[in-house]
C-alpha cells in the first residue's frame, strides 16, 4: 500500500496441555512455549510493530511462589526487545539446570503452561510501554487475577464508561482497553463472590472454597454479562490466575481469529498460517472461530465453543483479505490474485485496449500479489485475442506467423523500487517533500517516451499523498504518454472504528473528491444539509441513528469520483495524463465471498456505532476539529 495505514493488533494465546517434562523430553527444551510463542508472534509481525507483550501463568504453584510473570516492549522491534529480555534470566544457568524443568517452574518467570502474546500498532493514545498488552488486573485470590489482550476498537466507550461507573467502580482510564478489562474484571468478581457463598452455604472450609471455584467458575457466563454492551469489532483473549482461558470473537466476526488443538498443545492467533507455521500443521487442522463465540480452555485442558453473543451476519473485515493478513495465507493469496484479475476489463478500457504500448508493474511491495492476478487476467485476454488471429490464418502459414501471434504478451516490469533507508530528516515543509519524492525510485529505460502508457497496480488508495507527493512525480520521469493507476480496492469513502487506522473523514481523496464536485456544480450547501441531519442525531441512542454521509456521495457515480480523484492528485509538475482507476464493491465481494465487511467503501456498518461514528467523523470535518470520531 502506497499509503501507510495502521491496524490494531495482533494475539497469540498458547496452552501446553501436558507437563514441561514431556516437551523437554520429546523436543529437547524445557522453553518449547516460549519458542513457539516467539514464532507466532514473529509471523504476525505485520500486525503491530508499536508495541509487544507477553503474559505467562504457572499452573499449581504453591503459595508464595510467584505465578504470572509479563514483559511488554515498546522498542524499535519489540518482539525483539521483548525475548530478549525474558532470555536475559535463563542464560547464567548450567546445562543441568536448564534440563530441570520442575526447577526452572518453580524459581523463574515464563515456564509456565499458559502463554498470551500481543502486537500493538498504535493508533489511539501515547505509545507508551503502558499502552502494550496484555493489561493485567491483579488479586490475591488467584481466580480473580485477569489478564487482557485483545484485537479490537469499541465505538461505545463513553456509554460502557457510564455503566461501570454506575455499578460503583473508578476506572483509572476512559479507554476501550481498560474498560473491557473493568467490565470482565467486575463479572468474574461477582461470579467469584456467588460461588463462594455458594460453597460456604454448604460447608466448606476457605481453602477448599478456592479450589472448588477454580474448576467450576463459568467463563461462558461472565463473558455474556461483560460482552452484552459492547459494540465494535474485536477478539478479546483472557487468562485467569488459576489457569482458565478464552478468545471471544465478535457478533459479526470483524477481527479474525483461529485456533487448533491437538494432544500437547492449544493455540489460538489472529493468522491462521502463524499456527500453521509454528506447528507444521495443514489448513484443514486449523479452524476458524465461529462469530460471538468464545473459544475457553479450562485448567484442567478442557476445550470448549461456546455461544457468548447471538452471531449476526457476517462481515469479516475485507481489509485484512486486500492488505493486512499475511498473504502467505492460501485462500488471502487466492483473492489477492483475484482481486487484480477482475479489475482487469476496467484497465482494458483505461488504456483503450492498447496493449502494445502499455507496460505494467506495481507499488512495491504488498500489491505484488494483485499484480500477479492481473498479469494473469492480461494474459487470459490475450489468449483469446491469440487464438482468433490463429482461426484467421491459412491452412498452410508459415512457423513464423504462429510465433508472430504466439509472442503478443503483456509488457510486465519492475518499475519502482522503494528505498526503505531514506529518511526524510528535514523540517520544513518544502525540503521534506523534495526528499519525499524520492522515497521510490525509478528503473530508467523500461518505457518509450511520449508513447507507452504505464499501468501501475496498489492494493488500496486511502489518502493519496504519496501517490501525489512521490510515485506519480516518479513515474513521470520516464516521459509516457499516460499513467493509469490502479486500485485492486474499491474508493475508500468512509471511516473504520474497528480497528483501522483510517479515522478522520476529511483524509480520504474520495471524499475530498466528492466535497469537490459538489463544489463545482454549486452544490455545496448540501454539506450543511447532511452536518444539520448529522447534529440532530447526537442526543439519540446509538440504534437510531442512521449515516446521512451517504448523501454526500449520493450526486455522484463511481467515475465521477474517480476522475476528480486524477485531477486532485495530478501534481501540477507531471506533464503526462493521470488516469486512477478503482475496483467496484460488487467484484470485492466476488473475489472474497466469505469476507463482506465493506463499511470503508459502502457505509454499511455492521453495529450501530459505526453509523455514530461516521456521522460523528462528519461533523467534526464540517467543525475543523482533527480529532478521531471514537
Amino acid at each position: 500500500m502506497s499509503d501507510a495505514i495502521k491496524h490494531e493488533c495482533g494475539l497469540a494465546l498458547l496452552r501446553l496441555k501436558k507437563p514441561l517434562q514431556y516437551y523437554r523430553d520429546k523436543y529437547g527444551t524445557a522453553f518449547y512455549g516460549l519458542n513457539k510463542m516467539y514464532l507466532l508472534m514473529e509471523k504476525q509481525h505485520n500486525r503491530g510493530q508499536d508495541g509487544a507483550g507477553l503474559a505467562n501463568i504457572k499452573l499449581d504453584i504453591p503459595p508464595g511462589k510467584r505465578y504470572i510473570s509479563r514483559v511488554r516492549s515498546n522498542e524499535k522491534s519489540p518482539i525483539k526487545d521483548v525475548f530478549e529480555k525474558i532470555n536475559t534470566r535463563f542464560q547464567d544457568l548450567s546445562s543441568d539446570e536448564l534440563k530441570d524443568s520442575q526447577w526452572l517452574k518453580e524459581n523463574f518467570g515464563f515456564t509456565g503452561e499458559l502463554f498470551l502474546g500481543h502486537l500493538r500498532y498504535g493508533t489511539f493514545g501515547k505509545n507508551s510501554v503502558e499502552s502494550c498488552h496484555p493489561f493485567l488486573r491483579q488479586n490475591n485470590w488467584k481466580t480473580r487475577n485477569l489478564v487482557v489482550a485483545g484485537n479490537f476498537n469499541l465505538t461505545n466507550v463513553d456509554e460502557l464508561f457510564e455503566i461501570l461507573t454506575e455499578l460503583g467502580q473508578h476506572p483509572k482510564e476512559k479507554t476501550d482497553t481498560v474498560t473491557v478489562m473493568e467490565k470482565i474484571g467486575h463479572f468474574l468478581d461477582e461470579e467469584n463472590e456467588a460461588l463462594f457463598k455458594l460453597y460456604k452455604g454448604q460447608g466448606y472450609q476457605n481453602h477448599q472454597i478456592t479450589e472448588k471455584i477454580s474448576h467450576n467458575i463459568n467463563i461462558q457466563r461472565i463473558l455474556k454479562h461483560s460482552a452484552a454492551d459492547w459494540d465494535g469489532g474485536y477478539a478479546m483473549a483472557g487468562l485467569l490466575g488459576h489457569g482458565d482461558a478464552f478468545v471471544l470473537r465478535d457478533p459479526s466476526g470483524i477481527r479474525p481469529t483461529f485456533y487448533y488443538e491437538d494432544d500437547e498443545v492449544v493455540v489460538v492467533t489472529s493468522e491462521r498460517p502463524a499456527i500453521q507455521t509454528a506447528f507444521n500443521v495443514g489448513i484443514n487442522k486449523v479452524q476458524e472461530l465461529p462469530p460471538g463465540h468464545a473459544i475457553i480452555i479450562k485448567k484442567n485442558g478442557d476445550v470448549h465453543i461456546s455461544e457468548v453473543r447471538r452471531p449476526l451476519e457476517r462481515k469479516a473485515c475485507s481489509f485484512e483479505r486486500i492488505y493486512f493478513s499475511r498473504g502467505s495465507d492460501r485462500d488471502i493469496y487466492s483473492e489477492r490474485k483475484d482481486l487484480g484479475r477482475r479489475v482487469v476489463p476496467k484497465i482494458l478500457e483505461a488504456i483503450d485496449f492498447d496493449l502494445r504500448n502499455s507496460v505494467f508493474s506495481f507499488i512495491p511491495n504488498t500489491a505484488e500479489t494483485s499484480f500477479l492476478g492481473m498479469v494473469e487476467g492480461l494474459e487470459s485476454y490475450l489468449d483469446e485475442i491469440k487464438l482468433q488471429k490463429i482461426k484467421e490464418l491459412p491452412p498452410h502459414c508459415s512457423d513464423a506467423d504462429l510465433m508472430n501471434i504466439l509472442e503478443i504478451k503483456p509488457r510486465v516490469e519492475k518499475l519502482a523500487i522503494k528505498d526503505a533507508k531514506l529518511r526524510t530528516f528535514i523540517t520544513q515543509d518544502d525540503g521534506r517533500d523534495e526528499l519525499v519524492e524520492h522515497v521510490y525510485d525509478i528503473t530508467y529505460g523500461t518505457c518509450t517516451p511520449n508513447k507507452d502508457t504505464l499501468v501501475v497496480i496498489d492494493d488500496s488508495i486511502v489518502r493519496g499523498t504519496t501517490l501525489k507527493k512521490s510515485i506519480l512525480r516518479m513515474l513521470a520521469r520516464l516521459n509516457p504518454k499516460e499513467i493509469v493507476v490502479v486500485s485492486s480496492a474499491p474508493q475508500i469513502r468512509y471511516p473504520d472504528c474497528y480497528g483501522i487506522d483510517m479515522a478522520k473523514l476529511g483524509d480520504f481523496i474520495a471524499f475530498q473528491a466528492a466535497v469537490s464536485l459538489l463544489n463545482d456544480q454549486g452544490k455545496e450547501d448540501l454539506l450543511q444539509t447532511v452536518y444539520r441531519k448529522c447534529k440532530d442525531q447526537q442526543g439519540l441512542p446509538k440504534e437510531q441513528v442512521k449515516n446521512y454521509v451517504k448523501e454526500v456521495y449520493a450526486p455522484f457515480n463511481d467515475d465521477q469520483i474517480s476522475t476528480k480523484i486524477s485531477q486532485l492528485l495530478k501534481p501540477a509538475d507531471v506533464i503526462p495524463k493521470v488516469k486512477i482507476i478503482y475496483q467496484t464493491v460488487e467484484k470485492l465481494h466476488k473475489a472474497c465471498p466469505e469476507n463482506l465487511g465493506d463499511w470503508y467503501f459502502t457505509g454499511d456498518y455492521p453495529t450501530p456505532g459505526g453509523n455514530k461514528v461516521v456521522n460523528k467523523a462528519f461533523i467534526n470535518y464540517m467543525e475543523g476539529i482533527d480529532e478521531r470520531a471514537y
